[in-house]
């Protein structure tokens, strides 16, 4: 369950229900799928994904998995095939040579702050070159890969909302944790460094007496469940604020908070974000190098602040939770965000990619 996976799933949906053949295929087993695919859409599982302990076994590995997506685009030889993340687009410039199919790249986040390892830098730099476009999810980042790849064509396109947001498993209450006497600030993603849940953490103890009647609810799973949870209890807030683990009716939650911040580090294009203001939430946000200032308007829908300033955090939360009618002015026009970002305009932004490369 990630941006890239929800993304795919998105617009595979869309395109099979507008009639097109769409194939799915991971490299990992179908097992493992979180997200909901149309049961017309064709779901191929390479089973390539294995650990490689030595350099001998990453080559030999590396050179499986091209040859197994050769395969595949010999096998369906469709009109169009993506690579969704640096991997997955690497793999098919390389393996869809000589191939009468059209080839699009994706990168997923930006791309110098999560840099692959050296030699796949040197692969990825060389081989977007031999794709018809890679796509990029805002601006700054098609400026780097036009500056530091052989990409040819680097249109940007933001990540889909799909509404009303697709419910599946598992399915939970929010009021487990969400009393309706108490305000909810919300936080949505994978428990991890990037996503900044500490520095949120730390940013809301300093606000629990000035808000006696708001707690904080974060909603996700991730390697980093047991420190956070730590960190609660060091802090004093386990009465305060809770850790709602995963759950896939995601807008139910939405629906029941008063607030959504985003703490991330980083991002690409955070989608948690497009949906939490489609939902009509007002949002505070860090404004890491891309995504929340190619979503969030700023004092219009959500407040930017500097990235990782956990002071300035912390102001704007308590502001924006002690100001009901500054929440309602923002929340009137967050839901925008259902037509900014709609499923129809960025399928479009796609189709009109797939017209110029054939």
């Amino acid at each position: 369950m990630g941006g890239a996976e929800r993304v795919t799933a998105n617009l595979a949906n869309y395109w099979v229900h507008k009639g097109w053949s769409v194939c799915v295929a991971t490299l990992t087993d179908a097992e493992t799928d979180f997200y909901k695919l149309d049961a017309d859409i064709i779901r191929v599982s390479l089973n390539t994904a294995v650990e490689s302990p030595t350099y001998f076994l990453k080559i030999r590995n590396n050179l499986r998995t091209l040859f197994a997506v050769r395969q595949l685009l010999r096998e369906y030889q469709p009109d169009i095939a993506i690579g969704m993340m640096t991997g997955a687009s690497v793999y098919l410039a390389l393996a869809s040579r000589s191939l009468p199919v059209h080839c699009i790249g994706s990168e997923r986040t930006h791309p110098p702050i999560c840099p692959p390892s050296k030699d796949w830098e040197l692969v990825r730099t060389f081989s977007y070159g031999y794709l018809n476009a890679v796509v990029a999810l805002t601006e700054k980042s098609a400026n780097w890969l036009r500056g530091n790849t052989n990409a040819r064509f680097v249109p940007v396109i933001p990540n889909p909302v799909v509404w009303p947001l697709p419910i599946q498993p598992p399915i939970r209450n929010p009021a487990e944790l969400m009393r309706e006497d108490r305000k909810i600030c919300l936080a949505v993603g994978r428990l991890s460094i990037e996503k900044g849940f500490d520095l949120l953490l730390a940013a809301f103890s300093e606000i629990t007496h000035s808000c006696p009647e708001w707690d904080l609810v974060i909603v996700g799973k991730g390697e980093l469940y047991n420190e956070l949870q730590r960190q609660i209890y060091r802090m004093g807030l386990q009465e305060r604020a809770y850790l709602a683990g995963q759950v896939g009716n995601i807008s139910d939650w939405y629906k029941a908070a008063d607030l959504f911040v985003l703490s991330s580090r980083f991002e690409g294009f955070p989608n948690v974000l497009a949906e939490a203001l489609a939902s009509g939430l007002p949002a505070i946000c860090f404004d890491c190098e891309t995504g929340p200032s190619d979503i969030i308007r700023h004092e219009i829908d959500g407040i930017l602040v500097p990235n990782q300033d956990v002071a300035a955090l912390t102001r704007n939360m308590k502001k924006l939770m002690t100001d009901e009618n500054m929440r309602k002015k923002l929340s009137s026009r967050a839901v925008e965000a259902r037509q900014r970002f709609s499923i129809q305009k960025i399928t479009q932004m796609w189709e009109e990619v797939f017209e110029q490369i054939t």
